[in-house]
């Protein structure tokens, strides 16, 4: 049997936009998938040995057949995904809200590619699997002939995706709205049913049901929720919801759950979160009646400590550096939607990523040029070396879907929440001149905010800064005096001021507009309080 040892740590596990984990054990190793949305590649799985540190190691979706992205609307795209192990292939079920809805893929090898997609005949989202003897349920939230949200489950054939019974509703929840994000485990011979509840906002929290029967009646624990930061007055921690249990190998329990911190503290008075829901860990015991107890009676700490498994937590660095020497990119980049890869070229020789920006934009529901990681702590300092290569006559338009006309070459290093929330600086050529300029999108409001005239469109340093309330926009003519052009808001990129309901985060980015982009040494550090 595995050591395990009482041990701090620190919460989110997993920082920066990675909502609705998902996770399970394959002897000393522990595996955890997190939900992505509009953004590529879809599904990360991340590793871990001790439950503390985490490594990315692969993505569940990558093709258009596993992952069509075209078009898709903001915080449209791929939903809850849920991981599982059964007879040495690892199956993961996710809802692709946007195209044809529920689907599982499967491999036998966890870092290499997965299987083609099988779709699953049953609406709604957050799918799981339980695997019990021969038998294969499949469950996710959908909607009763009374248009009531419940848990309706199915046995199925995993690799066809062909129902073997038909869906049936098994629970309505235990009194919250929008139950969700179900998973089920057979402990015991009882069968128990785990949701989210509340919505995914400040009402969210966890629950939990049992039944002698995968299909119930279910019966509700007397001390729901198990989990919820609601009434939590600290505020240090909230909107936690959206859990998945495991037992480690020396049987402890471990519940991941999602999470957000406030980048605004009580005393303002707002509850603005702008990093997006992050996956937190909290030790879980079972009391005597048989149902769970986790963390401190229902609520879980900033910092935390428990009988973690496995090797000793290592102090964990969440800085990010890419002189674009390897002909790879780190699996720490995304896009947003399905990306046109022939845009982004890594000459290794030069040590330079080149960025060939198109007619779409920043602004439009289409795939702009752009490549960005995310944003894991409030505090932050991101850099980049530009360099503007006027591919395109200064007659060129700017995508028809455009909110603005005329800002036609841009490239430049920005923070992006979404088409509709983003603020950039940026280097352009207007009039005989190279200028860089800081602009802001809010809501239906696209605006240049300020500009400077510089000497040339070569090697032009840019820099964020980024603290709780406010990003800084820097720039460097020579690398060593800076200039501030200007601050944004983070409040301006916060999911609750989005006028369309959204789930994601904060990502820092390189992109290019109209005009050909060079991008060196960029890097983005914590910096420490």
């Amino acid at each position: 049997m595995s050591d395990s040892r009482i041990q701090k740590y620190k919460n989110p596990i997993i920082s920066g936009y990675n909502p609705d984990p998902s996770i399970c054990r394959v002897g000393d190793d522990f595996y955890l998938v997190n939900s992505t949305f509009e953004f590529y590649p879809g599904v990360p799985v991340y590793h871990s040995k001790n439950l503390v540190n985490w490594e990315l190691i692969n993505y569940c979706l990558r093709d258009k057949e596993q992952l069509y992205l075209d078009g898709v609307r903001p915080s449209g795209g791929i939903y809850a995904p849920m991981l599982c192990y059964h007879n040495g292939e690892f199956f993961m079920t996710t809802t692709n809200v946007s195209h044809k809805g529920h689907l599982i893929v499967h491999t036998s090898d966890i870092y290499g590619e997965w299987s083609k997609p099988v779709w699953i005949d049953q609406g709604g989202i957050d799918p799981t699997l339980l695997f019990d003897g021969e038998d294969v349920y499949f469950a996710s939230t959908s909607r009763d002939e009374d248009d009531r949200d419940g848990i309706f489950m199915c046995k199925i054939n995993p690799y066809t995706g062909e129902k073997l019974s038909e869906s049936v509703c098994i629970s309505h929840g235990c009194g919250g709205i929008c139950p969700e994000g179900s998973h089920i485990y057979k402990l015991n011979g009882k069968y128990y049913l785990l949701l989210a509840e509340g919505g995914t906002e400040y009402g969210h929290m966890v629950t939990m049901q049992r039944a002698d029967s995968p299909f119930g009646p279910y019966e509700a624990c007397p001390h729901n929720p198990i989990l919820s930061h609601r009434d939590n007055p600290d505020g240090s921690i909230a909107c936690t919801g959206h859990a998945d249990l495991e037992v480690d190998q020396n049987g402890n329990w471990w519940l991941v759950c999602l999470g957000i911190r406030p980048s605004c503290t009580p005393q303002r008075g707002l509850k603005l979160h702008h990093l997006g829901r992050e996956t937190f860990l909290s030790p879980v015991i079972w009391n005597e009646e048989g149902w769970p107890v986790v963390g401190n009676n229902g609520r879980i700490d900033l910092e935390m400590e428990g009988p973690l498994p496995g090797n000793q937590v290592q102090p964990i660095c969440r800085n990010f550096t890419d002189n674009f020497s390897e002909e790879k990119f780190s699996l720490h980049y995304n896009w947003v939607r399905t990306p046109h890869m022939e845009n982004y070229v890594r000459d290794t020789a030069a040590g330079q990523l080149i960025l060939k920006g198109t007619s779409v934009t920043l602004n439009d529901m289409d795939t702009p040029t752009w490549v960005g990681i995310k944003q894991k702590e409030f505090d932050v300092e991101a850099d980049v070396v530009v360099s503007l290569k006027e591919n395109f006559s200064d007659s060129c338009l700017v995508s028809q879907d455009s909110n603005v006309k005329g800002l036609n070459k841009r490239v430049g290093l920005g923070t992006f929440y979404n088409q509709f929330y983003h603020y950039e600086i940026y280097l352009t050529r207007e009039d005989g001149q190279y200028k860089v300029c800081l602009s802001r999108h809010i809501h239906d409001m696209f605006a240049r905010t300020a500009e400077k005239v510089v000497s040339s469109g070569e090697n032009i340093h840019f820099r964020i800064i980024g603290n709780p309330l406010e990003y800084d926009f820097w720039y460097s003519e020579d690398g060593k005096y800076y200039e501030k052009l200007g601050s944004g808001a983070t409040a301006g990129l916060a999911t609750e001021g989005t006028m369309y309901m959204s789930f994601t985060g904060t990502y820092i980015g390189m992109f290019s507009e109209n005009a050909e982009g060079h991008f060196r040494n960029f890097s983005v550090k914590i910096n420490k309080n």
